[in-house]
């Protein structure tokens, strides 16, 4: 069993329509024992980091979180509270991952958020195991989690940033795998493989 983490930070629905697709079973809950005893544990969202700390801490599930020991997947704002720190509400996060989240420097022609398909390099782990290098996924988001000896995977909006990291049993991945077509399919049923 599957447990989707819900601390009320959105996007629900388009990560249960990709494990439905891929036959999962899941649930959705912010109970810690049901956390706990999950094969998985999925840690979607979408907003801003100060509130997704402050509903995690809400609902005790920061120590609960830290402590897993199946594999554990942070989607978006999800990977981004694993990280050490973010500068969005100067926010302490979980500090699985060794790296810092900052916002994209200003720079001319560069849009932020960055919000669309953009590729994928440097590609580390099973969790791309039959992904191409430079293959495209979806992201949205005006933050990004720095390079660090946990990135798995890169991409380039006004400089390279991690696309994806992993620590011992956490992954994460910046992008929207369940948005993000065949690619992301691929990549949600190698973690459903772990």
């Amino acid at each position: 069993m599957i447990a989707i983490i819900d601390y009320k930070m959105g996007n629900l629905r388009s990560v249960k329509n990709a494990l439905s697709k891929l036959g999962a079973e899941y649930t959705v809950t912010d109970d810690p024992a049901a956390i706990i005893a999950a094969d998985k544990v999925l840690l979607p969202g979408v907003g801003y980091a100060a509130q997704a700390m402050a509903n995690l801490r809400e609902r005790g599930l920061v120590e609960v979180i830290r402590g897993l020991r199946q594999p554990v997947l942070g989607i978006c704002i999800g990977m981004q509270v694993l990280c050490r720190y973010s500068e969005e509400g100067d926010t302490p996060c979980l500090d699985v991952f060794d790296t810092d989240v900052r916002l994209f420097k200003a720079q001319e022609g560069l849009k932020v958020p960055h919000m669309g398909w953009n590729s994928i390099s440097n590609l580390d782990s099973k969790l791309f195991k039959g992904v191409d290098e430079g293959s495209y996924v979806y992201f949205v988001h005006s933050y990004r989690p720095g390079l660090c000896q946990d990135t798995i995977a890169t991409s380039n909006h006004g400089g390279l940033f991690s696309a994806a990291l992993k620590y011992e049993n956490f992954y994460g991945t910046q992008f929207h795998p369940e948005k993000s077509g065949d690619v992301g399919e691929r990549i949600l049923s190698n973690f459903l493989a772990l």
